[in-house]
């Protein structure tokens, strides 16, 4: 090889830029530093024709964002390898319109770094055929994030502190859904246990869709009775009841050309079903008190955790609303069902956790995580976080090891002692930890679904939601193997 290409400002962190250099100069390349965009730029269009450029992102809304796309422009004829964070997914795409192939997802590790350089030789080196019968290396880009594959897990900020998160293949599956219902006005029925994030499903839609730069607002329609929720939605005229001194409009208007969405919808009186209902077909309502109908512009959402199909049987909750409502319907899976997205959860959450809370060097140990794959998390997302919170502040792994297995053996769980071992979280610091148990959580995933189609890596690939080709440079990354022949070794 030639040279490699490092462009030292942008990678910000001494350690990161540390790592990379050591593993590049290690498996003898040499590395050309660059000060900054622009300087590596001139080195580009002076000659310099490295083989591979690595550039770390500078943020979504950086002002160095123009210098960034000049760079990647000047850089067409190399491999081009971005670094990015997890939640930078628009700029992985505009990368990739720019002809970057490969990225790194911060935080890197050293087998990030020599994935990386071992594809690169493979596309250098190597011209092997593919079938069904052999397998040659993959490139990393080939596995890596593009318009066909997002990176896992797939994180959407959603502002105010929420965000989306996806590395099942359901969720995945709910947030194409939640982009393709973005642009088409049709009410959509949100199902799901309680604490399973289906008021962040109802953001997530109201982001993508052509109502995003109006509000979305939210009415828990348990939380009031019959009388004060026509009040909260429709709005009242003075003197329309006791205390009621002035007009007031109520959320259907304050939501104008915006998003509602009707949380806890199964909940409300059969009363208030009929007003509902009434409003949907008509699309128009009256205050309370009042004589003349106001006409609004609002895509409805609907959420709750009712079990619909015994409410209908029940007669609790009406039919016709109920089809009103269901024009379209997601199905949110607790948390039990989804439990390869637990350390990812773990993680950001921690992330995300306020510095003063996060005081000292308390990790998450890798046995706590491990416990925590096996619980079965009735609460949802809303007990681990508050899970996650309170180990934080009392800064006591062992005590929430116990916690947890003590909650397993009385639901009668497998018992915590035959998890998996682990490495002792000496041994490594808490973002390594997460890290490992993503893989192995990977592994497992990947293994049972190459067992499940009798390794036709074809099948493999359609039931995990990944290309043929990703699925290919994970078998080689992670050396898997049919049971029989991992036997005969």
């Amino acid at each position: 090889m030639k040279s490699f290409l490092l462009v030292q400002s942008v990678i910000r962190h001494a350690e990161t830029r540390s790592l990379i250099q050591m593993a590049l100069e290690e498996a003898g390349h040499r590395v050309v530093e660059s000060a900054s965009y622009v300087q590596a730029q001139s080195l580009l269009c002076n000659g310099l024709a490295p083989d591979l450029l690595l550039v770390e992102s500078p943020g979504e809304g950086s002002p160095d964002n123009t210098q960034y796309q000049a760079l990647l422009r000047a850089a067409r004829g190399a491999s081009g390898c971005l670094v990015v964070g997890v939640v930078e997914n628009a700029l992985r795409l505009e990368a990739a319109d720019l002809g970057v192939r490969q990225f790194l997802v911060k935080p890197i590790t050293r087998g990030d770094v020599d994935a990386l350089l071992e594809g690169l030789c493979v596309s250098l080196n190597i011209q092997a055929s593919v079938d069904d019968g052999a397998l040659r290396p993959m490139l990393v880009s080939e596995a890596l994030p593009s318009r066909d594959l997002q990176a896992l897990p797939l994180i959407e900020d959603l502002g105010d502190g929420r965000y989306f998160l996806a590395a099942s293949p359901t969720m995945l599956e709910i947030h194409r859904q939640a982009k393709l219902l973005a642009d088409i006005d049709v009410t959509v029925l949100i199902l799901g246990e309680s604490g399973t994030g289906k008021e962040v499903i109802a953001h997530l839609i109201h982001k993508h869709s052509r109502r995003s730069r109006q509000k979305l607002l939210n009415v828990n329609c348990a939380a009031l009775p019959t009388e004060l929720l026509e009040s909260e939605l429709f709005g009242h005229r003075q003197g329309a009841f006791t205390g009621a001194v002035k007009d007031r409009a109520g959320r259907f208007e304050q939501a104008n050309r915006g998003t509602l969405l009707l949380d806890e919808i199964g909940e409300i009186s059969a009363q208030m079903q009929a007003k509902l209902l009434h409003v949907l077909q008509d699309g128009q309502f009256t205050r309370l008190g009042g004589q003349e109908s106001t006409r609004v512009d609002v895509r409805i959402l609907a959420a709750t955790n009712v079990r619909m199909e015994s409410a209908l049987r029940e007669r609790t909750f009406r039919e016709d609303l109920y089809y009103r409502l269901s024009a379209f319907t997601i199905h949110v899976p607790p948390l039990r069902e989804r439990r390869e997205e637990i350390p990812y959860l773990i993680e950001e959450t921690i992330r995300r956790t306020p510095a003063e809370i996060k005081t000292g060097d308390f990790v998450f140990s890798s046995r706590l995580v491990d416990v925590a794959l096996q619980y079965h998390w009735p609460g949802n997302l809303r007990e681990l976080r508050n899970f996650i919170t309170r180990t934080i502040v009392m800064r006591d792994s062992d005590s929430a090891v116990r916690e947890l297995e003590t909650k397993i053996a009385a639901r009668g769980y497998a018992p915590a002692s035959e998890l998996p071992e682990t490495a002792p979280a000496s041994l490594a610091g808490m973002r390594s930890i997460v890290r490992d148990l993503k893989d192995r959580t990977e592994v497992q995933m990947i293994q049972q679904a190459l067992d499940a189609s009798g390794w036709n890596r074809r099948h493999a690939a359609k039931n995990l939601n990944i290309s043929y080709r990703a699925l290919l440079y994970k078998i080689q990354q992670h050396r898997l193997a049919p049971r029989l022949a991992r036997g005969m070794n």
